[in-house]
């Protein structure tokens, strides 16, 4: 495996309950060419100090701070811009990598040559794996309903990232989908994992507190790529 380096991005917002476990599962992966891009969105709890104190012990960790709550779609592309690997990688901050995550995925695309790789997840505190029967569908039958990958396992070539000018900052939320169904509508080729490589929370995360937005979005994204 070449030993190119990645960049994982997290944008951090009220999260200091989860964090220190998030990001301690990032540093000690067993592929350790990596950078750790933290933006603090304007949190209102610990959670720029428990970034602060992982800088001063990881030379890998980087940490950035917005002023006022910019939302995930404009902090991600910031942190995006800030970042010098070859490849992208995505993780919330209330989810966890499993130790073998980035070698695993990166193996794959080096030798596959493919651009984007996804994984599956087991949701937290169960052993249950997501997606579930939809992930013995095709794909682009599935994105026309709902979203079939997971964003925090999602790993990128920066270069195409780039390319499709990261995530589109109209949509508030739902970028990760609009992302994937403009991807796939440009005969991108995006390789999902069967094997769980993610534990994700799905108790009021992101998508769960702001379930009706997430579904506007998911609408409109559906909208304008069916139109095209």
């Amino acid at each position: 495996m070449k030993n190119d380096l990645i960049s994982v991005v997290m944008s951090v917002f009220n999260a200091q309950d989860s964090l220190d476990e998030s990001i301690s599962s990032i540093l000690n992966q067993d592929y350790s060419n990596i950078e750790l891009l933290l933006l603090d969105d304007s949190s209102t709890d610990e959670s720029y100090q428990i970034m602060h104190n992982f800088k001063n012990l990881d030379h890998r960790v980087k940490i950035y701070k917005n002023n006022i709550n910019l939302g995930l779609t404009r902090s991600l592309n910031f942190l995006i811009s800030k970042s010098s690997g070859k490849f992208i990688a995505r993780q919330d901050a209330d989810d966890i990598s499993l130790p073998k995550r980035f070698s695993k995925q990166l193996n794959v695309m080096q030798n596959k040559n493919i651009q984007i790789c996804t994984s599956r997840a087991f949701i937290k505190n169960t052993d249950k794996k997501i997606p579930g029967v939809s992930d013995y569908l095709p794909t682009k039958l599935v994105i026309k309903y709902k979203n079939p990958f997971i964003h925090g396992t999602l790993m990128i070539k920066k270069s195409l990232m780039e390319s499709y000018k990261c995530y589109d900052e109209k949509f508030h939320f739902a970028q990760d989908y609009e992302l994937f169904y403009r991807m796939l509508k440009n005969g991108e080729k995006i390789i999902k994992l069967k094997e769980p490589l993610y534990i994700l929370n799905m108790e009021d995360n992101i998508s769960t507190i702001n379930l009706e937005q997430q579904k506007k979005y998911a609408r409109i994204a559906r909208r304008n790529h069916k139109s095209n």
